[in-house]
């Protein structure tokens, strides 16, 4: 799939510049700026239980419905039936559009479908509601550097490593990239 440079551009130049459309209760915002916190320590042990804290805050959308619809489409992609997958999550984003996690879980299947194009335009949803979610800037990475977009690649894993400096694979990628870039050889 051959995706323009000035659409490409459009869209990282949004990612960089979105603000938020649906804030999260003030409660939740608190506990969330918690977790972030202490995911950023560089020398924290126990990192995967908060990020699965953090995950599991992420995947509360306020409505049992839509939460079995996650899951649902979650579990769609487990088993790599990335069509039943997209029918699920475009379910939940139709009727929960401010639910961040909703567009994120369909990037994904996106993704794995190989429909980049439409991955990337549910991550930039993603990130307008939810900027912080750092799964989400690593998968743009990810296929921005399918893409051969090397410099907006490692912009954008370098945001997911400022918020989760331990996520697995995010540390190669960036040294992968500096190297790429800056025209020495991997």
């Amino acid at each position: 799939m051959k995706v323009s440079s000035t659409l490409l551009n459009i869209f990282v130049t949004a990612f960089l510049s979105v603000s938020c459309f649906a804030l999260p209760s003030v409660a939740e915002e608190s506990k969330l700026d918690g977790l972030y916190a202490e995911l950023a320590q560089p020398d924290l042990e126990d990192w995967e239980k908060v990020e699965r804290q953090i995950w599991r805050e992420w995947s509360r959308s306020g409505s049992a419905s839509m939460d079995l619809l996650l899951r649902r489409g979650r579990n769609a992609m487990e088993k790599g039936d990335f069509a039943k997958a997209i029918e699920h999550l475009t379910a939940l984003t139709d009727h929960a559009p401010d639910f961040a996690e909703g567009w994120n879980a369909r990037a994904t299947a996106f993704f794995n479908a190989e429909e980049f194009g439409l991955s990337i335009a549910d991550i930039q949803r993603t990130l307008a509601l939810n900027p912080r979610h750092f799964a989400a800037l690593q998968g743009l990475g990810r296929i921005l550097e399918e893409l051969e977009r090397e410099e907006d690649a490692l912009a954008a894993y370098k945001a997911a490593a400022a918020i989760h400096p331990h996520r697995e694979g995010l540390k190669e990628a960036i040294e992968r990239l500096e190297k790429t870039v800056s025209g020495q050889d991997v």
